[in-house]
Parts: structure tokens; C-alpha cells; sequence
């Protein structure tokens, strides 16, 4: 096994995974702290170090609110328990599960974006232990990167700092750590070669920003967007993730801040202690994302993927069954009707056709119109990937197994996580072998993709996994993961779901 592994800053040293086959290096540092001069500014390269340096705990969490602090959030009861977990601004490192006996072996590489609205989350969460994936041939890395204002403020003093790089240093994070092992993963045994990125929630965001990025060529061969895509549908709904300020907007933000914080220039901000910058942001109740600075990010990652601005590397997208309905915000009938005719004028009647007119009360009709979110958004990209003639292929899941507890929450937000981690034995939920069957099921999926751009193989018998066709206008069904099994053509796009798809693509001709 490589329990001593030589990258470009020095040697380090892992620990045998619970499998110790597996072995895991943990906080492994991957550019300069981000503190003094180096805070709001793109990351730096880390300093070389003498001598072994062991990598045997996770580094410190990036600053943000204090995790667990709300015990009756689901979230809290699910992972976010630990409100004394370490936080530091020095939070830049990585972590490593590798099955290699040997540094030749050329494995798939997965790299993890954590979720959290990019205001929280970080890669020591139980559920993203990569043993599992590892122990299928693959090696994973699970990234730290900055959130909230640290990682997203603007200013105009940064700007004039470093043009280059004025904004979205949490995604610069990413793409920083992702280049770190193109360069350094062969010696854990992968391949640079065939580095696939994925997330979920805000971490599914970050790898369409990073899909969408023209700085990024070559940097990896696949993707896997987990509950991270959404557009605008109806007028008052949610679309992908908050607002959007504009640069010049979230410039004049950062500004406000600053007054907030009581300081005059860049230079006295960056002196202020982390965690005062940490708590005044907790209480200006602000959030800060991803922008459109023009060098990273040169606009909205959904709307460049429809245009086929993107990278042309395999996709899998896919949420669970019951996160981010759309639903029209509508007071009254009259005002439902009065929506559709602006929404699709000519077609406004085909649509009340779909969402029954006769009843009277709105919250039927709404009930009628509502439609995941997520599942319109990559139907979009789907369409959009297949009339650019893009060779990559996109695939599509719906995650829907009955959840247990004595919450029933059903499939919420985030919750999958346990599944294609296969890492259920670390909940409290008391899952049965049905949901561990499908956890298997889905970690096999997913190593398959991140090994060929395919996520079609064979289970741990040997027997061939039920087929999972490409998402396109010969096969428009999704992959859908039940109680215990995984069946692709359970599912496919209702007669709502196409006409509003259809709409669509109507407006951008």
C-alpha cells in the first residue's frame, strides 16, 4: 500500500482507511494559507516542508457559522453536529483515499466539491468518507475551500489588486486543488489523465461553474452535477440559487460590508481578526456567490451550457424526488390564467389544458403546474447538448427510496449524499438492507462513470447492472433509484414537463 507518498512540496504520510487496503492522507496542504495579504485573493502555492509531514486528521474547517448550533435543523441531526469543530482561515488542504499498492497504476480520479449555499460545509462531514468509492478503484479527494465572505466578497480595492483574479476565490479554491492533482496524483497512484469533478447542492453549482469556466481546458474528463442546476421557470420562483448580483453590484456590496465592519480601506479589513470578520457576517446576514467577474466566471453557468459554452466532457445530473418544486405564485384563478397567458401567450391555452382550469381553488391549479425544478433544468441542457451535436454524453437520475426515521423527512435535500458515498453505516437513520442495496448499487454507478464517462458495469456478483441510457430524444427517461433497485425507463417526462421544455427553447429561437 502507499502510506508514504512524495508531492511537489515533500513527502507525507496516510493512515490505513478502515479498510486497509485503502489508504487515506487528510489535510494535505494544497496552496498558501489564505490569511494576512493572501485573504480575498486567489490562492498561492504552499510552501515546501521538511521531512515527513503526517496527513493523518482532517484540517480545520473554513470559517463559518459554527456548525450543529441549531439542533432542531435536520441538517444538525444529520451531520452537522459538532459545533466545536476547529475553523481556521487556514483551511486550503485536501484529503486522499487511494487503493493504489503502487504509483503506476493509473486509477480514475474523482475530486469532491462540498455543498452548503457556498455560505458553509466542508469535506470532514462523515458522509464524505471516500473509502467506498476507493475500494471500487478509484482514487477521491475531497477539497476545503473557502465560503461565505471569504470566499465570495468583492471590492473595488481587490479588483484594482489583482484584475486577473478579482472575485469567486472559493471557486479558484476548486479549480486551484483540482490543478494541484492534475500535477500530483500520479503518485497516489491515479490518473491525471482521467480526473472526473463532482458535487452536490452549491457543490453541484461549483462544477458548473467550473464546467462553464474558459480557463479550465483539459482540467478533467467528466462531471457530476448532484442537485446543483435550476433555472428561472415560473415568474416569483427560484432559479439557480440566489439572485445573481451583477459585478459591479456585488463590488458595491463588499463596499457596504466594510462599513459594516467599521473599516475604511482593503488593507484594515484584511487585519481584522477571522473570527470577528466571521461573526459580523453571521449578523449583516448577507450572502456571497459566485459572480460573473469576466475571468473565471464570464456568466451564468446554466445559460453558458445552453449555448454550449462548456467543456465537452460526459455529465450526470439528477436530484432527489422531492427537492425544488416550481410552482407559479398566483393569488387567485384569475391570476393563474393571467400568469399563463404572459408565460406562453398563443400556447397559454394548452397549458390550462395540462393544469385542469375547472377547478376553483388556485392551490389545486398550482398543485397541477408544479414540476421539479431540477428535472426542467437539465431536460433544457439535455435538448440543448443533443442540437449542438456535442459528442459527450449527459445522464439523468430521480433518487426516490423511502427514507426512515422518526422525522420522516422523504427525500430531502442532501440526502442521497449517504447513498452514493455508500457510507449509511455512519447515520443514525436506521436504514435496512434495502437502502443498502441501492447504496451499492449507486456507488458502482458512480465509479463506473468516473472510470469511462459511463456509468453503466457490473455489480459486486458479477451480473450486469440494469442499462442507463444517455438522456436524449430517443431515450428521454431518467435512471430512477427506488427502495433496493435501480430500474432506468420507470420514469419518464410528463406531458407538462415537455411543454414547458418545449416553451423553452419556442422563446430562445
Amino acid at each position: 500500500m502507499l502510506r508514504k507518498v512524495k508531492v511537489e512540496n515533500g513527502w507525507i504520510e496516510g493512515l490505513p482507511a478502515a479498510d486497509p487496503r485503502i489508504t487515506s492522507f487528510k489535510g494535505i496542504p494544497f496552496a498558501a494559507p489564505p490569511v494576512g495579504a493572501n485573504r480575498w485573493r486567489a490562492p498561492q502555492p504552499a510552501e515546501d516542508w521538511e521531512g515527513v509531514l503526517p496527513c493523518h486528521a482532517f484540517g480545520p474547517i473554513a470559517m463559518q457559522a459554527k456548525p450543529g448550533a441549531n439542533h432542531d435543523n435536520i441538517y444538525s441531526r444529520e451531520w452537522n453536529y459538532d459545533e466545536n469543530q476547529e475553523q481556521s482561515e487556514d483551511c486550503l488542504q485536501l484529503n486522499v483515499w487511494t487503493p493504489a499498492r503502487s504509483a503506476d497504476e493509473k486509477l480514475p480520479v474523482y475530486v469532491w466539491y462540498y455543498g452548503g449555499g457556498l455560505q458553509v460545509g466542508n469535506p470532514a462531514e462523515m458522509e464524505f468518507d471516500g473509502e467506498r468509492i476507493a475500494r471500487r478503484g478509484v482514487v477521491v479527494v475531497t477539497v476545503n475551500y473557502r465560503v461565505n465572505v471569504f470566499g465570495f466578497l468583492c471590492h473595488p480595492e481587490i479588483t484594482a489588486e489583482a484584475p486577473e483574479a478579482p472575485a469567486n476565490f472559493g471557486n479558484l479554491d476548486q479549480q486551484f486543488a483540482t490543478r494541484w492533482v492534475q500535477r500530483n496524483i500520479a503518485a497516489f497512484g491515479g490518473d491525471p489523465g482521467q480526473i472526473t469533478i463532482g458535487g452536490q447542492s452549491a457543490g453541484g453549482g461549483s462544477v458548473m461553474a467550473q464546467l462553464t469556466s474558459p480557463q479550465n481546458e483539459g482540467l478533467f474528463q467528466g462531471a457530476i452535477v448532484e442537485s446543483g442546476v435550476m433555472t428561472l421557470l415560473y415568474p416569483g420562483g427560484r432559479a439557480a440559487g440566489r439572485p445573481r448580483l451583477d459585478f459591479a453590484g456585488a463590488e458595491q456590496a463588499g463596499v457596504d460590508f466594510f462599513e459594516f465592519l467599521g473599516v475604511k480601506s482593503l488593507e484594515e479589513a484584511r487585519e481584522l481578526p477571522a473570527e470577528y470578520i466571521r461573526d459580523k457576517a453571521v449578523e449583516y446576514k448577507g450572502f456571497w456567490g459566485t459572480v460573473a467577474d469576466g475571468k473565471f466566471c464570464v456568466g451564468t453557468p446554466f445559460d453558458l451550457f445552453v449555448q454550449n459554452k462548456r467543456w465537452p466532457v460526459p455529465v450526470m445530473f439528477g436530484h432527489t424526488s422531492s427537492e425544488f418544486a416550481a410552482v407559479p405564485q398566483a393569488d387567485s384563478v384569475a391570476g393563474f390564467r393571467k400568469m399563463a397567458e404572459e408565460l406562453f401567450g398563443e400556447d397559454a391555452d394548452k397549458f390550462l389544458e395540462l393544469c385542469p382550469s375547472r377547478f376553483d381553488s388556485v392551490d389545486e391549479l398550482k398543485a397541477k403546474a408544479k414540476v421539479n425544478g431540477i428535472e426542467y433544468a437539465v431536460r433544457i441542457l439535455a435538448r440543448a447538448n443533443e442540437e449542438a451535436g456535442t459528442p459527450a454524453p449527459i445522464y439523468y437520475y430521480n433518487f426516490d427510496p423511502s427514507i426512515p426515521g422518526w422525522d420522516n423527512p422523504g427525500t430531502f435535500h442532501s440526502v442521497d449524499l449517504w447513498f452514493f458515498f455508500e457510507t449509511l453505516a455512519k447515520c443514525w437513520r436506521p436504514f435496512t438492507g434495502k437502502h443498502y442495496d441501492l447504496a451499492r448499487l449507486m456507488c458502482n454507478y458512480w465509479a463506473d462513470f468516473i472510470r469511462n464517462g459511463d456509468p453503466n458495469g457490473r455489480d459486486a456478483d458479477g451480473s450486469r447492472m440494469p442499462e442507463w441510457k444517455p438522456l436524449d430524444s430517443a431515450h428521454p427517461k431518467a435512471m430512477y433509484f427506488g427502495d433496493g433497485y435501480a430500474e432506468y425507463g420507470k420514469q419518464e417526462p410528463s406531458e407538462l414537463m415537455e411543454f414547458l421544455v418545449g416553451q423553452f427553447f419556442k422563446k430562445q429561437a
